[in-house]
């Protein structure tokens, strides 16, 4: 992958975000900064995914690749959701064309593509495809296809996300119980897949040179999965605390005696 891809897509996550950020009518709270750094951290995930060095080495080197599935499919996710954009843009647009984008982010085709559980086949069901079959090498002589790849990694994982921590505008969410499942179901399948993944190439390590790497990007799905999802959870758990937070009424004032 050359350079200017890579600086097109973050100059793009940039310069969006940016754009939003000017066009908030003046009247309406500071937009936190903790989200401004959110994003700025997914664009910087994105970028070291997307880069020449890692990028140039995913097709010789399995664990590159693995690099790159984390990045784009889970950390980088994690913390562009927690920026909360489509909560910037519908504060920036025009107020008919923010009626027009909540009235679509509550049609059923949305409430139906981002219920977890679809959201949860997307990411990690699409995983399974891609591993299991001919599609990874595939990627490797056909670059529009690896591309398209990366595309779909990076925005079914941003759909889970957004699924599973239920913030902002959007459809009415599942209740927590139900999210809670999901992630946790989600989280055993991405483990199931890496640990069949370690086993096929302990299979074939007599006969395989590349059995070791294959090995080695296994454990780094495992291991660099679960930190992924322990972080989604804390920040599912950490968003339900403070709407109840909020919710609860303030306490009586003390009468003076």
């Amino acid at each position: 992958m050359t350079w200017w891809a890579p600086a097109l897509v973050v100059g793009g996550l940039l310069a969006g975000y940016g754009a939003a950020l000017r066009r908030r009518p003046a009247g309406l709270p500071a937009w936190p900064v903790a989200r401004t750094v959110a994003w700025l951290l997914g664009a910087l995930a994105v970028a070291v995914a997307l880069s020449p060095p890692l990028a140039g080495l995913v097709h010789d080197d399995h664990r590159a690749h693995m690099a790159q599935h984390l990045l784009l499919a889970m950390y980088a996710p994690l913390v562009l959701v927690l920026a909360a954009p489509v909560e910037l843009v519908l504060a920036a647009l025009p107020r008919a064309g923010a009626r027009r984008l909540a009235g679509a982010l509550r049609s059923p085709v949305v409430r139906v593509v981002a219920h977890p559980v679809t959201a949860a086949l997307l990411d990690v069901g699409v995983l399974f495809v891609l591993y299991l079959t001919p599609l990874l090498a595939a990627t490797a002589t056909r670059p529009w296809l690896h591309a398209l790849v990366l595309v779909q990694m990076l925005l079914a994982g941003c759909l889970f996300t957004w699924a599973v921590l239920g913030q902002g505008p959007g459809p009415r969410r599942p209740r927590l119980a139900v999210r809670l499942a999901v992630l946790v179901a989600a989280a055993g399948a991405h483990a199931y897949l890496a640990t069949l993944l370690y086993a096929r190439a302990e299979i074939h390590a007599h006969h395989d040179a590349h059995a070791a790497t294959m090995q080695q990007a296994a454990l780094w799905m495992y291991y660099g999965g679960d930190v992924a999802e322990i972080l989604l959870a804390v920040a599912l758990l950490a968003a339900w605390y403070r709407r109840g937070a909020r919710r609860r009424p303030a306490p009586a004032a003390a009468v003076a005696t």
